[in-house]
């Protein structure tokens, strides 16, 4: 049954096609944050092996929260590594393996790239589709991202 909660289906679409580009962006940095975090070496390494298991786990919940917004706008979420690799808006690195500074910035890089995506979304959502719920939604996702890259960004100070 499709949702009828004052938008029209067509906007409707419109929020869930960026909701879904969110949610390719977020399964790509968990995985590479998950990569970071197993692959982690050197002198701060219980340290930084315990952040990101501390920031993969929000990733896993901001991956959960965004799905379900999807399906609650009345899609269908994409759900395999074929889908998120086309859709996402990050770089993966293959066969590299960076140094323990090199992965924080990284992260930061990316975390940064979601967040300017984000505020883009944020306007396209409020201004355009006329879809308030969503643009709280990322609004939130926004400022969650902005605390981590808060924090990557003091490691690299």
């Amino acid at each position: 049954m499709k949702p009828h909660i004052g938008i029209p289906e067509k906007k409707l679409h419109a929020s869930t096609d960026l909701l879904t580009i969110v949610l390719a962006d977020q399964v790509t940095l968990y995985t590479k944050t998950r990569k970071f975090h197993w692959n982690v070496s050197g002198e701060s390494f219980m340290e930084l092996h315990k952040l990101f298991e501390q920031q993969y786990s929000l990733l896993e919940s901001f991956i959960d929260e965004t799905a379900e917004r999807i399906s609650k706008l009345g899609s269908k979420t994409v759900g395999t590594m074929a889908e998120f690799s086309k859709l996402t808006t990050l770089k993966e690195h293959p066969n590299k393996y960076p140094s323990s500074k090199d992965m924080l910035k990284e992260l930061l890089d990316d975390h940064e790239t979601v967040i300017i995506s984000l505020r883009k979304h944020i306007d396209k959502c409020a201004d355009k589709n006329h879809d308030a719920g969503t643009a709280d939604f990322l609004t939130g996702l926004l400022v969650q991202h902005e605390t981590i890259a808060w924090t990557l960004r003091r490691y690299l100070i």
